[in-house]
């Protein structure tokens, strides 16, 4: 049920008397819109009509409500039939709008774990998204990188396999990880018994839940019995796994008796907030997380966590932990620990605050983490603002440089060409807008038609003026640069991006590269020592890292299908099941004519071709 009202005057009021007295006391969400029709707030109320009244008041004391109050020009509601629906929807109407007057959560994407699969054969393996496999999963972790080192120090501990399922069945003689001792190799018969490998992925369950106690006990039971059996060969197995086990307890995270809990810690100062998230699972602190949530001024601390709380649980696929310790006390606390509780489903959510003992070691940690985090962001951001600041004036701009794009272009011998368009706000990097373009139509190794149609594309439908940089970094010569110019001739904006080439010297070392001005092609003198410079050469190496990165993950694509895409008889289905049965195209490369007809769908005659047209 939505209702709104709006004026229409040469100097845009709202009327909010009229608007009021239609207003309904149920509960529900509302948005604010400014003059271009922008959500620029989003709440919600148990009662809309008490709220919103409340914006309205003769007497309003902060400076945020005053600010936002003299912006509005529309607004409209939609009633909910519970607050936890309104909850729900506040965040979703955020993260779609992300309104510049609400707390905003930048990073909310789903958090990584290890996958333990219900195979005959188990494997260990990194997942993200939902959990719509059969097996185990074990996190959260903090990020991709966690995981992958916990997968690296999991070859070492037990030799489960981690490799692909595909892989795994095409197998007929042991990989490189069972001659590293990092796999037992169930692949392969004859190598490890189904009872051995059970053992060993037993093992790797209970580590990863956190019993390391009870692995290693099992483990000198079994060294025991091995030595009284007179095998020998394999007591030492036992005991150097035994031996590596104890080492990693030593070194491993923090252990604590909490088998489900996260923990915040918070920092503010100056406009800034950080606030540092501890995850423990299974007695382990896995690691932690910062983050710097966007926040409008003169918002109170326990608003600004409040909605970073919801919108950190409930606007992504985030795990809600059984325990959560917090650093501040939440407006309408019991609301949304019983909204939490509901949305976890299996048990209550319990919020601790004031805490003791261990919580309060791991509440100490989070704070800290948050302090450091924010110095150094402030240390950061000073940086940069000093660069930008020399930049302003060195190129003589009379207001602020707000945003700024590089564009940069990627190949080998023409072959897969790549262009990418990096931009930078105050703060530094702003990945949300980076865009990469798969540059198709044009004379291989031609990198100023290249530019051109990466130009064109990017800023074919740029009506939005804040989206209209004002430097655009162009990583080339003159060659390039001319490009861009010929492209903004006739750009139709009042406001056009000044445009400058970053030409590499002679040597290709940092410091030397030519900076060349549009229009007269004038170069911009700077010394290698200075703070723009090195801004200049940041948002150039950026774009083209991400250019690389993208000509890359194209030509690895191609790699994998393109000796199989000139096979008559071979399309699309049966290069699939090729690769996905064989494991690769190494694998089919190294097949024989009878290994490649025992493919589904490859018939003895089809084999022939496939090994004949790959080997000659």
């Amino acid at each position: 049920m939505n209702q709104s009202a709006s004026t229409k005057e040469d100097t845009p009021r709202f009327d909010h008397k009229t608007f009021l007295k239609n207003l309904t006391s149920q509960p529900g969400v509302y948005r604010m819109y400014n003059i271009n029709d922008d959500v620029i707030y989003v709440g919600k109320a148990k009662n809309l009509k008490k709220r919103v009244s409340s914006y309205f008041r003769k007497n309003v004391d902060s400076a945020k409500t005053q600010s936002l109050v003299k912006q509005i020009v529309n607004m409209d509601v939609t009633v909910t039939h519970t607050e936890t629906e309104a909850f729900i929807l506040e965040n979703n109407y955020i993260k779609k709008y992300k309104p510049r007057y609400n707390v905003l959560l930048r990073d909310d994407k789903s958090y990584p774990f290890i996958f333990l699969s219900d195979h005959q054969h188990p494997r260990l393996s990194f997942h993200r998204g939902t959990k719509k496999t059969k097996g185990e999963y074990f996190g959260p972790y903090p990020s991709g990188w966690a995981v992958r080192e916990s997968l690296r120090l999991m070859q070492k501990l037990f030799p489960v396999r981690q490799c692909e399922d595909a892989y795994y069945r095409a197998r007929t003689r042991p990989c490189l990880q069972y001659q590293l001792k990092r796999c037992a190799g169930p692949c392969v018969d004859g190598l490890v018994s189904d009872e051995d490998y059970k053992v060993q992925t037993e093992y790797a369950r209970l580590f990863l839940k956190g019993k390391n106690q009870e692995v290693i006990h099992s483990l000198v039971e079994k060294m025991e019995e091995a030595s009284q059996t007179l095998k020998f060969e394999k007591a030492a197995l036992y005991r150097d796994q035994i031996g590596y086990l104890r080492k990693v307890q030593e070194q491993q995270w923090v252990s604590g008796a909490q088998e489900e809990m996260d923990v915040f810690g918070f920092a503010s100062r100056n406009g800034l907030v950080s606030i540092q998230v501890l995850f423990i699972r299974d007695n382990k602190l896995l690691g932690s997380k910062s983050f710097f949530p966007k926040t409008p001024k003169n918002l109170s601390d326990d608003d600004v966590f409040k909605a970073f709380l919801l919108q950190f649980y409930l606007a992504g696929n985030k795990v809600i932990p059984k325990q959560i310790v917090l650093p501040l006390a939440l407006p309408e606390q019991d609301d949304i620990q019983t909204l939490l509780s509901e949305q976890r489903g299996s048990s209550k959510v319990q919020f601790f605050l004031g805490v003791r003992d261990e919580r309060k070691r791991y509440l100490k940690l989070a704070n800290t983490n948050a302090e450091t985090a924010l110095l150094a962001k402030q240390a950061d951001q000073k940086s940069v603002l000093a660069r930008y600041l020399e930049l302003e004036e060195i190129l003589d701009f009379e207001q602020p440089i707000k945003r700024m794009e590089c564009f940069d272009i990627s190949h080998i011998s023409g072959q897969q060409t790549v262009a990418s368009c990096v931009v930078f706000n105050r703060d530094g990097p702003y990945k949300t807008d980076y865009r990469r373009y798969n540059i198709e139509g044009i004379t291989p190794g031609d990198d100023y038609a290249a530019m051109g149609q990466a130009l064109s594309r990017r800023f074919k439908h740029s009506c939005d003026v804040d989206k209209i940089p004002d430097i655009l970094f162009i990583d080339g010569g003159k060659g390039q640069l001319a490009q861009a110019e010929a492209y903004f001739e006739d750009w139709p904006h009042e406001k056009k991006p000044l445009l400058i080439g970053v030409a590499k010297g002679t040597s290709r070392k940092a410091g030397l590269e030519t900076l060349i001005l549009a229009g007269n092609h004038a170069t911009i003198p700077m010394q290698s020592d200075s703070g723009a410079l090195h801004l200049i050469q940041h948002i150039r190496d950026e774009s083209h890292r991400f250019a690389i990165a993208g000509h890359r993950q194209k030509r690895q694509k191609v790699k994998r299908t393109s000796q199989l895409e000139s096979i008559p008889g071979v399309g699309a289905k049966r290069r699939q099941s090729l690769l996905k049965y064989m494991g690769g195209l190494h694998e089919v490369l190294a097949a024989s004519k009878d290994e490649i007809a025992k493919v589904p769908g490859i018939s003895e005659e089809l084999a022939d071709v496939i090994y004949e047209h790959l080997h000659h």
